[in-house]
Parts: structure tokens; C-alpha cells; sequence
């Protein structure tokens, strides 16, 4: 199996050291791809997306989906 995608929630924001906007973001999850090319979510079971903010009051939750981040050049596997 291989990990595909983080997958993260906005969950604020901050001003860096220059002034410029920042996002926070929580990992909440990944998409893994096995080997016969199925793929799947596994969802932190502690993600409770009533906690993600929600200042224009939508019913839904956006869920982001990153690339993963190399370590040493290689894609992390799972």
C-alpha cells in the first residue's frame, strides 16, 4: 500500500514573521492506493469535524488533499 494524499482541514490562521497570512491546517486523514490501484480513506477517528470552523455557517466540511511531503526523496509507504 501507498499513501496517496494527506488529507487536512483549515482549522485558522496566523501572520507570519514578514505580516504575511498564514493557513493552520490539522491533518485529519489519508488516501492510500493498494497495490491492485483500489483506493481508500482512513480517517483520524478522533477528527470531529463540529470542532473545524465554520464563520459562514455551511452544513458541510472541506476536507484538502496534499501530495505528502518527501523524507529523504522518498514517498512514504505504509
Amino acid at each position: 500500500m501507498q499513501k496517496k494524499y494527506d488529507l487536512a482541514v483549515r482549522v485558522g490562521s496566523y501572520v507570519d514573521s514578514q505580516g504575511n497570512d498564514k493557513s493552520k491546517w490539522q491533518n485529519v486523514g489519508v488516501i492510500m492506493e493498494k497495490d491492485d490501484g483500489g483506493q481508500f480513506i482512513l480517517l483520524d477517528r478522533t477528527f470531529n469535524p463540529a470542532g473545524v470552523p465554520n464563520p459562514d455557517g455551511k452544513e458541510s466540511v472541506l476536507i484538502s488533499m496534499f501530495e505528502p511531503k518527501q523524507k529523504n526523496n522518498q514517498q512514504e509507504d505504509f
